[in-house]
C-alpha cells in the first residue's frame, strides 16, 4: 500500500507540476512511475 500511494503522488505531481504536457510526455511518465514503483517493491523491504 505504501508503494501504491508514492506512485499516486507521483502521478499527481506530475499532473499538477506539467498540465500541459503532451500525451507522449504523460505516457513517458507513466512508464517511468510504474518501473519506479515495481524497483521499490523489489529492492526496498521496509516499503512492502
Amino acid at each position: 500500500m505504501k508503494i501504491y500511494i508514492i506512485w499516486l503522488v507521483g502521478v499527481i505531481i506530475w499532473n499538477f507540476g506539467y498540465p500541459s504536457a503532451k500525451p507522449i510526455e504523460d505516457v513517458i511518465a507513466a512508464i517511468i512511475l510504474s518501473l519506479m514503483s515495481y524497483w521499490l517493491k523489489k529492492n526496498v523491504k521496509f516499503l512492502n
